[in-house]
């Protein structure tokens, strides 16, 4: 029988916070070698047998099933896709009773839910580490995704500035900003009136800063991306907003990510989009296809830091 006492102490990742500048970097690292392993070799060594992860979801999602459990089965191990009717999480079963019968069971829980609240109360009941896969406050996997590629492409990190332009009151928006003050990257975010980064993330995020770099807020879209690096945007209309879809489209037009907006950015910059994309909307055709686009290299790389992340939190680095 497999304990389930972990030798070092029990680690989650519910926030992008929860790790510092050196364990961010070091499980890109650990990112980058899983990758050229399984690029080179057409496999990763089955460091997880016999390891199992529970995916918890009440948000359905591409990329993020696709690259848990496919990461599993390439390192090993198992993954079980646990559906809303599976569960009826805090409808029919509370979290804190889910949180101790799954990590009963399984080495690992992921959850992608409505409510970080949610996430929170799994992890405070698991005796396994909990990951946050996204909730309506952060989406750190796809930061870590987003770095990996970021450093692919730009060969470093720190120094580079990156503009984030739309609904910045967003789960995706906060876990960069974040990140970025940990690892000492400029970031500047355009956005209405109103949809604003939440301040207490903010306020964290400046703090966290410090002198090593700057975060800016503007509601200039032309402003925000001045000399980018990188230059960032989501969907106008998240889960959760489709009943705010025409006043959103109305509200956000003027913050579509074109060819004239790339062209205030630096000439090598790059962009990118979580997925799913709606053309025509947050960013035209002509960008998210273009040669400037690392949409699905991005998209790729959920694959490599998530088994990255896994193996930090099972303490197998």
């Amino acid at each position: 029988m497999k304990a389930k006492i972990h030798k070092k102490p029990l680690k989650h990742f519910l926030s992008i916070t929860d790790l510092s500048a050196k364990e961010i970097l070091s499980i890109l690292s650990l990112s980058q070698k899983l990758k050229k392993e399984l690029k080179e070799e057409d496999s990763n060594k089955e460091l997880l047998k016999g390891e199992t992860l529970a995916m918890i979801f009440e948000k359905p999602s591409l990329r993020t099933r696709l690259s848990f459990e496919i990461g599993m089965t390439q390192l090993g191990g198992h993954a079980i896709y646990l559906a809303p009717a599976d569960i009826g999480l805090n409808t029919r079963e509370p979290a804190e009773d889910v949180a101790q019968v799954i990590s009963s069971m399984a080495d690992l829980i992921m959850a992608r839910t409505f409510k970080h609240e949610t996430i929170e109360k799994l992890a405070a009941n698991s005796l396994v580490p909990v990951i946050n896969a996204l909730s309506d406050l952060e989406h750190p996997c796809q930061i870590l995704a987003d770095m990996l590629t970021i450093l692919e492409v730009k060969r470093k990190l720190k120094g580079l500035s990156i503009a984030y332009v739309g609904d910045c009151e967003n789960n995706v928006t906060h876990s960069l900003c974040l990140s970025c003050a940990i690892l000492g990257i400029n970031f500047s975010t355009a956005s209405p009136h109103g949809y604003e980064i939440k301040k207490e993330i903010l306020e964290k995020a400046k703090k966290l800063a410090g002198k090593k770099s700057r975060i800016t807020e503007t509601s200039r879209p032309q402003e925000a991306v001045i000399n980018a690096d990188v230059v960032i945007t989501d969907t106008w209309i998240s889960m959760g907003d489709e009943a705010e879809k025409e006043k959103r489209l109305r509200i956000f037009k003027p913050y579509q990510v074109n060819k004239k907006l790339m062209s205030r950015a630096k000439k090598d910059a790059i962009f990118m989009h979580c997925l799913p994309a709606y053309r025509g909307n947050e960013v035209t055709s002509e960008v998210i296809d273009g040669k400037q686009s690392v949409v699905f290299q991005e998209a790729e790389n959920r694959l490599h830091a998530q088994k990255a992340l896994i193996l930090y939190l099972l303490n197998y680095n």
